[in-house]
């Protein structure tokens, strides 16, 4: 579904990302793992066709990203950021209704499908009953499901996540990623920024890790999340090796997998 060749990008010169090659297949749900500021949210909006690289190739269903529109583009990859300013008290309902935006002529109004795949995307991440609440109300747990529900109503075939548990309780992390994983059960492919290993152990069979060299390790969970590899990724100390090293892995990865 999406493959990176040697994708190199830099801001302002400074590199980013330095020959990153990947392959993401259909239906695999993929935890992007590594430490802060290695590049992660980059990695997702390059995948996202935000960003363009500055040497290398991406490619989308085996198509060059730069052969789509945006907006075209839009109608089949989904990126759910971290964080989303909403200056505005816009109401539940009216933010989800910004997923149909790559279906709606620029002076056109929803039609009767919009409508379907809006009130579909609040069903399936369960904030049916806050439509009419203000969003910026909202608790943290909340937002996140109505971020997703504003990707799901896109109706992508590739789901972006970029920390999507961050800053939540323990209990509202467990919700958003068991959403996750029922969303993927449902055929959609999901790839997600996690800072948190256990989780990445728990609900990802597959994970790529973004080391300190820019050097990339990809493989199902219990190949990736190895004492050895997080070491050399993080640049972790032999203590914190020692820590890793409980880690509960989830040893039985979906159909599906990276190449």
């Amino acid at each position: 579904m999406l493959r990176l060749s040697e994708v190199n990008f830099a801001y302002n010169s400074e590199p980013v990302l330095e020959g990153v090659t990947l392959s993401i297949r259909e239906g695999d749900r993929v935890a992007l793992i590594g430490p802060n500021g290695i590049g992660k949210t980059t990695l997702l909006k390059l995948a996202a066709g935000l960003l363009e690289p500055s040497s290398g190739s991406i490619e989308f269903v085996g198509r060059p990203m730069e052969g789509f529109s945006r907006r075209v583009l839009a109608r089949f990859i989904a990126l759910v950021p971290q964080q989303m300013n909403v200056p505005f008290e816009f109401t539940v309902r009216q933010i989800v209704e910004q997923g149909r935006t790559p279906y709606v002529s620029l002076l056109g109004s929803l039609r009767r499908e919009d409508h379907l795949a809006i009130e579909e995307a609040m069903e399936r991440t369960g904030v049916t009953r806050l439509k009419g609440r203000v969003y910026n109300r909202l608790s943290g747990g909340e937002q996140q499901r109505v971020r997703i529900a504003i990707a799901l109503a896109q109706q992508p075939k590739l789901l972006l996540l970029d920390e999507p548990t961050q800053h939540l309780d323990f209990v509202r992390q467990d919700e958003v990623l068991e959403l996750v994983s029922r969303l993927n059960s449902d055929g959609v492919t999901v790839v997600a920024a996690i800072h948190d290993l256990h989780a990445a152990s728990m609900f990802f069979p597959w994970v790529v890790l973004l080391g300190q060299k820019r050097m990339i390790y990809q493989g199902s969970s219990t190949e990736v999340l190895r004492p050895e590899i997080l070491s050399a990724g993080f640049g972790a100390s032999p203590k914190l090796v020692a820590s890793l090293s409980r880690l509960e892995v989830n040893s039985r990865p979906g159909p599906g997998g990276l190449r």
